[in-house]
């Protein structure tokens, strides 16, 4: 499982340069069957990043534009009278598909998002008083431009807390940039017709892997420690969920799973936690300053709580 985990991941960072650790992030999403959040300025590789990684696990993948005029049967689907049969029929929106791009979810209305809710946390569409399941696996990444706040629309906390873990895409360094430059002057960028790497059947396999790996007692109450650390934390607010310490769990035994680990360790917990708790909280106080932006304050918070919080 480790030695083809590696080989997609080598693969999804050679499709796009420079985003290493969205890559991890995004495939340990994947196998903890979390949705992922992927904040960054536009043109840095978010929407190709989701495009290959459902070309490699041969899955069907839909882009959805969110703006303002957006309804939600154009998310999940409608009913349509068809006159030669005398029956309706029921169009799957783009939500019936194994990967769906919620291209900048911060632009559409509230009414919008909150209609991924029941998508995002049941894998299921409740439409006409029938409830269709959704394909498995089933990966919402949606992004959000943090660089343009007008006419957008912040996503509300309880929206929030259904992404997994949320992954921030910066601008790749000088070298990378260069690289980038090269491929796609020889045209070598963005190969769509690689072939896939696994099949949908093969990652329903290894999620069902990812939460047989063990979590010991010392495990546990180091997971609480952590969420109970970020609650107490006097330059933070909001706290975490129920929600967020499982979401923590699952997103650690994802990265023991990446790492080759027969369990989950201290350091797969420090690894998930920035990702998973960031978008979670907020930085305590309502003069945030200029110095550092907010997920900034909120990562130096965690940093220092996983700093001291003692390991089993």
């Amino acid at each position: 499982m480790k030695d083809t985990l590696d080989t997609l991941r080598r693969r999804l960072t050679a499709q796009v340069v420079g985003a290493d650790d969205a890559a991890y992030l995004l495939i340990a999403a994947l196998l903890a069957g979390g949705h992922v959040l992927i904040q960054g300025a536009p043109g840095i590789g978010k929407t190709s990043l989701a495009k290959t990684l459902a070309r490699l696990i041969d899955g069907t993948f839909r882009r959805v534009q969110f703006t303002p005029d957006l309804l939600p049967s154009d998310l999940l689907g409608h009913s349509i009278y068809r006159q030669s049969t005398g029956v309706f029929e029921f169009v799957e929106g783009p939500v019936f598909c194994h990967l769906m791009l919620a291209d900048e979810i911060n632009r559409t209305s509230p009414r919008i998002q909150s209609a991924l809710l029941e998508c995002m946390n049941e894998s299921q569409v409740s439409i006409d008083g029938v409830t269709r399941p959704l394909s498995s696996p089933f990966l919402v990444i949606a992004t959000q431009n943090n660089r343009y706040a007008a006419g957008t629309f912040p996503l509300p906390e309880p929206q929030l807390d259904r992404f997994l873990l949320s992954v921030e895409m910066r601008l790749p360094d000088a070298a990378s940039q260069t690289e980038i430059l090269r491929l796609h002057a020889s045209g070598a960028a963005g190969d769509a017709d690689a072939p896939p790497l696994v099949d949908i059947e093969t990652v329903v396999r290894w999620q069902e892997q990812v939460r047989a790996i063990p979590v010991s007692d010392a495990l546990c109450h180091y997971l609480v420690a952590v969420c109970e650390a970020a609650r107490r934390h006097p330059d933070l607010k909001d706290g975490v969920s129920a929600r967020g310490s499982i979401a923590l769990m699952r997103a650690s035994q994802a990265i023991a799973a990446m790492e080759g680990h027969e369990a989950v360790y201290p350091d797969d917990v420090k690894r998930a936690a920035i990702p998973v708790l960031a978008h979670r909280l907020t930085p305590a106080g309502e003069d945030l300053g200029t110095e550092q932006p907010r997920r900034g304050r909120v990562v130096a918070s965690l940093r220092e709580i996983l700093d001291s919080t003692p390991v089993p």
